[in-house]
C-alpha cells in the first residue's frame, strides 16, 4: 500500500467525520455576532488550528496521550461537554453561543460603545473544540501515523492533515456568507434547529465517550 493511498484514506475519513454541510450549519449561531473580517481571522485561525491538531496526533500523538494518561475516549467525553453547554442555550431558544455585543463603559462625558466579542473567545472552543476536531479525529491521525510508520509515510499524511483543515477552513467561511443573507426571522429558526442538531452531537460524543472508557476500564474494547 502505497503512503500517497494511506494520505488520501486519512483525508476521506476525517472529511466523512468531519461533514462540512452539517458543520457549516452548527457554525452559523456561533459566527453570527462578528462582522466579515472577523470572520476571515475565525477561518484562518480555524485551519491553522486543526493543522496544529492534526499535526501533532500525526507525529506524536501516541507518546504524548501516553505520557499525560489521556485516552481519546476521555477526549470525546470532554468535547461532549463542552458541546452541550453551548448547545443546549441555542434549542431552546433563551440564548446564543456567544453573546452579542460587549458593552465597553466610557468615562464621564463620552459616549459608550459597544464592540463585538473577541473571536478569540469562540475559536477554540466551541469553533476548533469539539465542533471541528475531536477525540475521534485525533485517533484517526494516531492510528494512521502508526500503519505508515516511517518518516515519508508521515510526511504525506501530513499533506493529508494540511488539505483537511483548509476544507475546515473553507466551510467556516462559507458559513459566513450564508449568515448573511438569511432574515432575522430565519435565523432564530437556524439557530433552534442548529441547537438540536448540536444537543445531538454533543448527546452522541457522550456516549461515546464514556461507553469506550467504560470498556477501557473493564479490559473489553
Amino acid at each position: 500500500m502505497s503512503f500517497r493511498y494511506e494520505a488520501l484514506v486519512l483525508f476521506l475519513a476525517l472529511f466523512a467525520l468531519y461533514s462540512p454541510v452539517a458543520a457549516l450549519s452548527s457554525y452559523l449561531p456561533i459566527i453570527r455576532p462578528f462582522g466579515h473580517p472577523q470572520q476571515l481571522r475565525l477561518a484562518l485561525g480555524l485551519a491553522v488550528n486543526v493543522t496544529v491538531f492534526v499535526l501533532l496526533a500525526i507525529w506524536v500523538g501516541e507518546p504524548l496521550l501516553e505520557l499525560l494518561g489521556i485516552s481519546t475516549a476521555a477526549l470525546t467525553a470532554t468535547g461532549g461537554i463542552a458541546l452541550i453547554l453551548a448547545a443546549v442555550p441555542l434549542m431552546r431558544g433563551t440564548g446564543g453561543a456567544v453573546p452579542d455585543v460587549e458593552p465597553v463603559v466610557a468615562p464621564a462625558g463620552e459616549r459608550a460603545v459597544a464592540t463585538a466579542t473577541e473571536p478569540r473567545s469562540v475559536l477554540f472552543t466551541p469553533i476548533t473544540f469539539p465542533l471541528t476536531v475531536g477525540g475521534t479525529t485525533f485517533a484517526f491521525g494516531v492510528a494512521a501515523s502508526a500503519d505508515a510508520g516511517s518518516v515519508t509515510g508521515r510526511i504525506w499524511l501530513s499533506v493529508a492533515a494540511v488539505a483537511y483543515a483548509v476544507v475546515t477552513g473553507v466551510t467556516l467561511y462559507l458559513s459566513g456568507h450564508v449568515e448573511r443573507r438569511i432574515s432575522p426571522a430565519a435565523a432564530a429558526i437556524l439557530d433552534r434547529v442548529a441547537g438540536i442538531l448540536l444537543t445531538s452531537i454533543a448527546v452522541v460524543l457522550l456516549a461515546n465517550g464514556f461507553t469506550d472508557l467504560v470498556q477501557n476500564a473493564l479490559g473489553t474494547g
